[in-house]
């Protein structure tokens, strides 16, 4: 008995490791095309803070140098060398400076524009989440019940494209109703001097987000709700659920911890990618409802072929996706004992 558990713990140590080295070699990699593919492009980086400046073609060449070594880039400097300075760069957190806020570093970019993304888009993806999830239990319990003609709705719902359905929410309730804000993160008239922590910031902050995460849950929410009612009527006619039944146990049980618990697996590798790409902001949600989170940075930093602004959300973005996937993989286990057999 003492030696199968040892060696069960030696085969999940190894599947760990296994997993923690194939993450790495996928962060380096996304890093590496992260700072080649932007060089690859046509253009220069310099010429566009010159024409931003408005000096294009009247600076000295050691001005010109200048602005090369503070965005990382060198029409000299061979590629290798850039690219290992690049990785210097971040380990010290250095994402460069923005060409279309110049000259505002990307990393302060960031740190203002995430904190809005992650409490909007992150908060409506987890209440649609668990939403869906919860309804599809009960539509698959119950099949024929009212929650099945709600689903085609749902559905409905998620074919409509997303920046209509932001358009008609806009017009229904700002504009006719005139009981929700028409854009922004939060009042400009009661708080000219930008975030602040108080009661009333909050609420200003809460009544301008309701409508941007109204539209991420209902055009979210017919999916998982309909790929969990289908796994709960996929997973009630396995044999297992028979047999707890047989054994007595109570309805609840048996649907929460026997017929739920496997149906809502294949849920939770999209919940692991959707909540991944929540860094990257609903960039038609904010641009809609002029929402200042990271998404419409991004939109905007593309409008302008801001380079570094780019690359640093990107790396951003991905960091976040693979941290997701990594960490719903390591608990996938606990979820599902099987694929503890496997490893």
């Amino acid at each position: 008995m003492a030696a199968s558990v040892l060696l069960s713990k030696a085969v999940t140590m190894k599947s760990v490791a296994r997993k923690l080295v194939f993450y790495v070699v996928a962060l380096w990699a996304a890093i590496s095309l992260n700072f080649f593919l932007p060089r690859l492009m046509p253009g220069s980086p310099v010429d566009m803070v010159l024409a931003k400046m408005g000096t294009r073609g009247q600076v000295l060449p050691e001005q010109r140098r200048a602005i090369e070594i503070m965005l990382g880039t060198s029409e000299d400097e061979p590629l290798w060398r850039q690219y290992i300075e690049y990785w210097a760069q971040l380990a010290r957190g250095d994402f460069g400076l923005s060409v279309s806020k110049w000259p505002t570093p990307v990393s302060d970019i960031i740190a203002q524009t995430l904190p809005w993304t992650i409490g909007l888009v992150g908060l409506a993806t987890v209440i649609a989440f668990t939403l869906g999830i919860t309804l599809g239990t009960f539509a698959g319990w119950k099949r024929g019940s009212w929650l099945d003609s709600v689903i085609p709705f749902t559905t409905l719902l998620q074919s409509i494209p997303y920046f209509w359905l932001a358009l008609i929410l806009l017009f229904v309730f700002a504009v006719v109703l005139r009981i929700a804000p028409i854009a922004g993160g939060f009042s400009a008239t009661g708080f000219q001097y930008g975030p602040q922590w108080s009661w009333a910031f909050i609420g200003s902050v809460v009544s301008h987000g309701i409508l941007p995460a109204a539209t991420i849950v209902l055009s979210s929410l017919g999916g998982w709700m309909l790929g969990m009612r289908n796994m709960m009527v996929s997973t009630l006619s396995e044999d297992y659920i028979t047999t707890a039944k047989a054994k007595g146990l109570s309805p609840r049980r048996i649907r929460w911890v026997y017929a739920a618990r496997n149906a809502v697996l294949p849920s939770i590798s999209g919940f692991a990618i959707s909540l991944g790409f929540v860094v990257a902001g609903s960039i038609v949600t904010e641009m809609v409802f002029s929402y200042p989170g990271i998404g419409y940075a991004l939109y905007d930093a593309v409008t302008n072929n801001d380079y570094p602004l780019m690359q640093g959300i990107f790396l951003v973005i991905t960091c976040a996706v693979l941290g997701a996937n990594l960490i719903v993989d390591l608990l996938y286990s606990l979820i599902d004992p099987r694929t503890r057999a496997r490893s």
